[in-house]
Formats: C-alpha cells, sequence, structure tokens
C-alpha cells in the first residue's frame, strides 16, 4: 500500500519528506560544525541567550548581530536583569540593530518571563507565542534550540530549501511549518534545525543557487522539474520580500536620531539636524513623535528627547 502524503495540497509521502530531513541534517553533521562562521549562540542552550539571539537576527545580517549578542548578554545575562533596567539602557546596547522595536520587546518580554514565569524562559509554545515580540519562528527556534524539543523552524532561508526541495511549488505558512516538522530527525532537532538554516544560507540561496553542492539535490523537486523559472520560493512562506529604499527614507532618519539619543538628550534646536535632515525640521519633528508614540523616546516639558 502507498504512503499517505504528508498534506493533502502536497502529494509527496512522508517517508520522502523524512528522508530529506535525514539528509539535510547528516550534511550539517559531517564535519561536526556548523557550514557558517562560527557564531557564539550555538554554543549554549540557554534558553535567554538563545531567545536574545534570535530577537537580535531578525532581518539583520549575521556578522552586525555577533558583537552585539555579545554586548547584550555581557550587560543583561537573564531576564531578570533586563527586565529591572530602564529600557533607555537596553535600547543603548542595541546600538547598530536597527529595529529598535526589538530591543523593546525584548525588554517587555524580560519583564513578562519574571513576573509570569519566575524568571525562567518557558518551555512552550503557547507561553513563547504570549512574550512580546515572539512569532511563531521564534518561539519554535528556542524550543528547538535551547530546549532540543523537535520542532521545525521555518525562515527566509528554511523557506527556499522548503519550497524547491520538498514541495516544488510555493506553500502557505501552515503547510511550510507541517512539512518541517515532519522532516525533523527523531532526537536531532538542534543540528537539524542550524543544517536546514545554513543549507538556505549557503547553498539554497536566493540567487544563483549552488545545487551541486546540494545533499538533497536529486529528491529536489524543483531541480527534477528542471529548476525552471518561477522559482518556487519566490512567495513561500517565510521567504522574505525586498524592503523599500533605506538611503533617504524617515527609517534612515529614525537610526539616526536613535544614534543621537544614545549619546545624550536632544533639544529641539538640535533634532532637524541629528535626524540628518537640517533643513526639513518639519519632517525630523514627525519622526521624533513617531518615536515617542512607539515609547522609544521621551520628551519633557521643554521639547527635549530622550531615551527611556
Amino acid at each position: 500500500m502507498t504512503e499517505a502524503p504528508i498534506t493533502a495540497q502536497i502529494e509527496r509521502p512522508a517517508h520522502q519528506v523524512r528522508a530529506i530531513g535525514a539528509a539535510i541534517e547528516a550534511w550539517g553533521s559531517a564535519d561536526g560544525s556548523s557550514r557558517r562562521p562560527d557564531l557564539p549562540w550555538r554554543h549554549t542552550r540557554d534558553p535567554w541567550a538563545v531567545l536574545v539571539s534570535e530577537m537580535l537576527a531578525q532581518q539583520t545580517q549575521l556578522s552586525r548581530v555577533v558583537p552585539a549578542y555579545r554586548r547584550v548578554l555581557a550587560e543583561f545575562p537573564t531576564p531578570a536583569v533586563c527586565a529591572a533596567a530602564p529600557l533607555g539602557d537596553v535600547l543603548r546596547a542595541w546600538e547598530g540593530m536597527g529595529y529598535n522595536r526589538r530591543a523593546k520587546y525584548l525588554h517587555a518580554a524580560a519583564q513578562v518571563i519574571v513576573a509570569e514565569h519566575g524568571g525562567v524562559v518557558p518551555d512552550e509554545l503557547a507561553a513563547l507565542l504570549a512574550l512580546p515580540g515572539v512569532g511563531p519562528y521564534t518561539a519554535r527556534a528556542v524550543l528547538a534550540f535551547a530546549f532540543e524539543r523537535e520542532f521545525g523552524v521555518v525562515d527566509t532561508n528554511a523557506g527556499r530549501v522548503i519550497a524547491r526541495s520538498v514541495a516544488g511549488r510555493p506553500v502557505r505558512p501552515a503547510e511550510a511549518q507541517g512539512l518541517v516538522d515532519a522532516m525533523v530527525p527523531p532526537g536531532l532537532a538542534w543540528s537539524f534545525g542550524q543544517a536546514l538554516l545554513d543549507l538556505g544560507a549557503t547553498v539554497c540561496t536566493a540567487r544563483s543557487p549552488d545545487c551541486r553542492a546540494c545533499p538533497v539535490v536529486r529528491r529536489c523537486r524543483w531541480m527534477t522539474a528542471g529548476g525552471q523559472d518561477p522559482d518556487p520560493a519566490k512567495g513561500s512562506a517565510g521567504v522574505s520580500t525586498s524592503q523599500t529604499r533605506f538611503i533617504g527614507s524617515d527609517r534612515e532618519g529614525r537610526g539616526r536620531l536613535m544614534s543621537a539619543l544614545r549619546r545624550g538628550p536632544v533639544v529641539t534646536v538640535e533634532l532637524a539636524g541629528a535626524a540628518g535632515w537640517p533643513d526639513d525640521p518639519g519632517r525630523a519633528s514627525s519622526v521624533a513623535d513617531g518615536l515617542v508614540g512607539e515609547g522609544l523616546a521621551l520628551r519633557d516639558g521643554r521639547g527635549t528627547l530622550r531615551l527611556p
């Protein structure tokens, strides 16, 4: 009797999906180390350290994450230390990372961990998802990489591998998550998850994938179908799309203003220059209003802006 497909939408027998997962894990473990440059969070199972690394790494190049990871953990080694610190201190430690809302979320998550979980990062999916700033990927990454639970993780890199090799077409979020969960070899969630992310980052890349180096190329649906356009990774769950232009954007002004605030308060007359728009004080004021509204800055009665 033919084995039932892993999902009704993707007609691929479960044993084939498991075989792809096993091959990816074996590839990642072949030399006993990561295929990517040494990443310090791969040497710990501390749930707080893993959570910090995942929140730092969102939408950020890993080369920038490593020094920030070390800095943030040195200043805030536990959720309790982070929760007790002013938000401004966490924002200062976040320097150079951008997306400063993530620092606010980390601070708020630490406070929830202390208030509701006795200062210990929870090991249940629902509890992790209830933490500020923690979404499906981050929650599952903590479970797989800190607690070594058999959860699959789907980020941009993993999403490409799943769409191309397993499905051969774009996949929706629930499909992608179901497939990657089915791919996890029993007892090997940590090594499989790291290998899957590495495969997408170094081999199954967005542009010019190195299919000759891929451990699952003979099982890859996209390649066995000729590797023709459209690329099934485009539009798939977990696969990011290009961002709007940064240079000249409000995001650039926000970043400049946050950098200035890390050095000290910014008075009203200095606001436009600090944001990089000396001839457009209205735009600078609007960006400052946004930071205040998000709780990333405070404004006193004189209009001086400072970190919380």
